[in-house]
């Protein structure tokens, strides 16, 4: 059986990982196969160590092993500091009685070489991918595309509708769905979209209708009116009303709906709390493998730069 190679910390609990770790039987096992455990990072000793812990026992990740590129200098160290207290995917390298037990040697390297050769080979643009949340940053969110890989989905790939920071739609540890939009086997690089998964034009503004009235988020503000977001990737243009600020959560009455145009006519009733947790995506897509996606319907009058995009597989 092939391994399966998963964003770190989706192994963790399970029972299969859970009965390797629990005895030296088990990892041994572990090492004869090849099987990828994990386990936490307790520390980062200063010469970069990574300690984890795996059930009742310590393994010693050496800096070199623990984070692919570490060698080459092409990797911070801080891909291995940002690991303490946080789940790792390793590989048992040996095992050998020491004066105070079992000496459990691991590498996180090896696992990450294994799986971004799987990743290379195998994965194709169009493909659906679930990757987990790692980091934020102004530019973009960075995900575990699988076993600590990074990729990043820019500010434009997350969602049609533009926000000022990654935080107003995803949260660190939260898993998510992707596509694939490009595989790079020279730069060793997997690009992705959020945004693409989450429906067109036309299928969000089905989920309304004139005479609702619905919260949104007011994302811009012009002299003219302010841009609401109703959805992700669905937006509509409300009248001007008193005391707005980008990032309210307001109220609005659905005026109008204009699919020839893509428009959406809105008067803001009130301006409401802000939500205290990011909401989890709503997607119309979750499996590939997917040849173009089309953000405006085909004789749609309006012309967008996110309109359309193709993956050449």
């Amino acid at each position: 059986m092939s391994p399966v190679y998963l964003p770190e910390g989706r192994l963790l609990s399970t029972a299969r990982n859970q009965e390797a770790c629990a005895s030296l039987e088990g990892l041994k096992e572990a090492m004869e196969s090849g099987r990828i455990l994990e386990g936490r990072a307790l520390l980062c000793q200063s010469n970069h160590d990574l300690v984890v812990s795996l059930g009742p026992f310590r393994g010693v990740v050496p800096r070199e092993e623990a984070a692919l590129g570490i060698a080459e200098g092409t990797t911070r160290d801080i891909a291995i500091l940002s690991r303490v207290g946080k789940p790792v995917a390793v590989r048992v390298t040996g095992l050998e009685e020491g004066p105070e037990g079992p000496v459990v040697s691991l590498s996180r390297r090896q696992v990450q070489q294994q799986a971004l050769e799987h990743i290379l080979r195998h994965w194709l643009p169009g493909d659906v991918v679930s990757v987990t949340v790692t980091h934020l940053e102004p530019f973009g969110a960075f995900v575990d595309v699988a076993c600590g890989i990074p990729s990043m989905l820019s500010l434009e790939q997350i969602s049609v509708s533009r926000i000022p920071h990654p935080a107003c739609r995803l949260q660190v540890g939260q898993e998510i769905l992707a596509a694939v939009t490009q595989v790079d086997g020279a730069l060793s690089r997997v690009s992705l979209s959020h945004k693409v998964l989450q429906g067109t034009w036309p299928e969000n503004a089905a989920l309304f209708s004139p005479g609702m009235t619905v919260p949104g988020v007011v994302r811009g503000i012009k002299p003219y009116g302010a841009f609401v977001e109703l959805t992700p990737n669905l937006s509509g243009l409300a009248d001007p009303f008193p005391g707005l600020r980008e990032g309210d959560r307001v109220s609005v009455y659905i005026k109008a709906i204009q699919p020839q145009r893509a428009k959406i006519k809105l008067n803001i009733i009130d301006i409401l709390p802000p939500e205290e947790a990011v909401s989890p995506p709503r997607y119309f897509l979750t499996a590939g493998p997917l040849t173009a996606w089309r953000y405006l319907a085909e004789d749609c009058a309006r012309v967008s730069r996110d309109n359309e995009f193709h993956f050449y597989r």
